[in-house]
């Protein structure tokens, strides 16, 4: 019998797959199709401070192996969301989530948080510092070290919680980033979100998303996602959640071997509303044809 389990600075998960925030909304929307407590945790729709409408439409472009998304944080706001979405989903979910936070400045993120790290459901507090998607926002802080670092330390000097920063890929160095981060006293880091990319339209010659640029997701990037991942385990002490084009069992065991102590499911739960519960399902079968026992031993694997 193969062992699943792993854990997050110290919380035990049953499973280390996670729907990816921005693709299974607060979660209780999934629980018609099927038992969501078969999940490792939830990590929620990114939440502002404010409510949030996003940007115009049209906000999605297709891609060869994946998608770009602009949506631009649409969101109800922190108070609609501990008042509202946070008991919806406890009265369907029985484990503890992961609330993604983000910001316009750092005083944003140190108010957002705060108020989150005082709901008993959440386990993990993770600070995107890195959406491509929202002007004058969270890109701004994961491009330079001292910025992120900077967040990271408002963050912490209000909470209790573990934080986790989850980190951009368009940088030129992500470990230099993701050093400042563990230095600043971040308990953990996700990686990676989207790249930036953009399609046009031949017919009207025009870019597809009405932002022209946005969020690129899917099986094509998981390259790059283990490159991170990997680069990223070498430089620091502290857990990664890793993401980033993963699609089947085989993707969460590569993602793991080369740093990862769980994994977040996006892109695919859009193409497939099952995803997760498939990919937990088949974890078992793919640990004992690669003669895994326990997934914990595997953690940084490639490594060695």
């Amino acid at each position: 019998m193969v062992d699943i389990k792993t854990s997050l600075s110290g919380w035990q998960l049953d499973n280390p797959v996670i729907p990816a925030s921005g693709t299974f909304g607060f979660g209780y929307e999934f629980s018609e199709l099927y038992d969501i407590n078969l999940l490792g945790s939830i990590s929620l729709k990114g939440t502002t401070k404010e409510p949030r409408f996003g940007n115009p439409l049209p906000r999605i472009a297709e891609t060869p192996c994946g998608m770009i998304n602009a949506v631009g944080l649409q969101n109800p706001g922190i108070d609609a969301v501990i008042n509202e979405e946070l008991p919806k989903l406890k009265a369907c979910y029985h484990k503890k989530v992961i609330a993604n936070i983000s910001g316009f400045s750092v005083e944003d993120y140190a108010y957002t948080c705060e108020k989150i790290d005082q709901e008993d459901m959440v386990g993990i507090i993770e600070v995107n510092v890195s959406c491509p998607n929202v002007h004058n926002g969270g890109m701004t802080f994961g491009t330079t070290p001292q910025s992120a670092a900077e967040v990271t330390r408002a963050v912490k000097a209000v909470t209790t919680k573990p934080v986790y920063i989850k980190l951009s890929p368009n940088v030129t160095d992500i470990v230099s980033i993701a050093k400042a981060c563990e230095d600043a006293g971040a308990d953990g880091l996700s990686l990676i979100n989207t790249l930036l990319g953009m399609r046009v339209d031949l017919k009207t010659k025009k870019p597809v998303i009405a932002n022209t640029m946005g969020g690129f997701s899917g099986p094509a990037i998981l390259p790059v996602a283990l490159r991170m991942v990997y680069q990223v385990y070498e430089a620091v002490k502290i857990p990664i959640i890793g993401m980033g084009g993963v699609s089947c069992a085989a993707d969460v065991i590569e993602m793991m071997l080369c740093g990862a102590s769980a994994v977040q499911v996006g892109a695919q739960n859009l193409v497939d509303p099952f995803a997760c519960k498939t990919i937990i399902e088949q974890l078992p079968t793919v640990m004992q044809q690669y003669k895994i026992e326990r997934l914990t031993d595997i953690i940084g694997g490639a490594h060695e």
